[in-house]
């Protein structure tokens, strides 16, 4: 099973440890993408977006126009959608298409008082 975790932590704590991966060849299991603040992980990951990741985790690559067919929405907004969520390293892109390329996803961040 292929898990990605979208996490919220400190570019200094994401380079601390792909330091460490390269150091030992001790790397983790799962795929970690890091944003910076919640507030940057929820402007990327909208409600639509979400949605979009839930239909295509395990439907294997698909073009926009598909992708807007299957969630009924306008190819212009899934092809933003999709630029963004591309861009945050959520999806890829191949010579068939666009994919979600886990099984799984992980929402990890903590809210501490001030």
């Amino acid at each position: 099973m292929k898990t990605v975790v979208l996490e919220v932590r400190s570019l200094a704590d994401s380079l601390a440890d792909a330091t460490h991966a390269t150091h030992t060849g001790q790397g983790d299991v799962e795929t970690r993408i890091g944003f910076s603040t919640p507030e940057l992980l929820w402007q990327i990951l909208t409600a639509n977006r979400w949605e979009l990741l839930k239909g295509l985790c395990g439907a294997g690559p698909m073009s926009v126009p598909e992708i807007a067919r299957k969630h009924g929405r306008d190819i212009e907004d899934v092809n933003a959608d999709t630029m963004a969520l591309l861009d945050a390293g959520l999806l890829v892109r191949s010579a068939k298409g666009i994919e979600f390329p886990f099984d799984v996803v992980k929402v990890a961040f903590l809210l501490k008082a001030a």
